[in-house]
């Protein structure tokens, strides 16, 4: 039963940092995207 135990935290501590760097790539897009919209309308 422990095993499971340990196997079930692993697998929650695994998919949340996957999903952290999911977001921080996320979040540069949105960055990149409103740089660029920024730098069109200072044309």
């Amino acid at each position: 039963m422990m095993r499971v135990i340990k196997f079930l935290i692993l697998g929650v501590a695994v998919s949340a940092l996957s999903s952290c760097q999911t977001f921080q790539g996320l979040g540069r897009d949105v960055q990149n995207a409103g740089n660029g919209l920024e730098k069109a309308a200072t044309r």
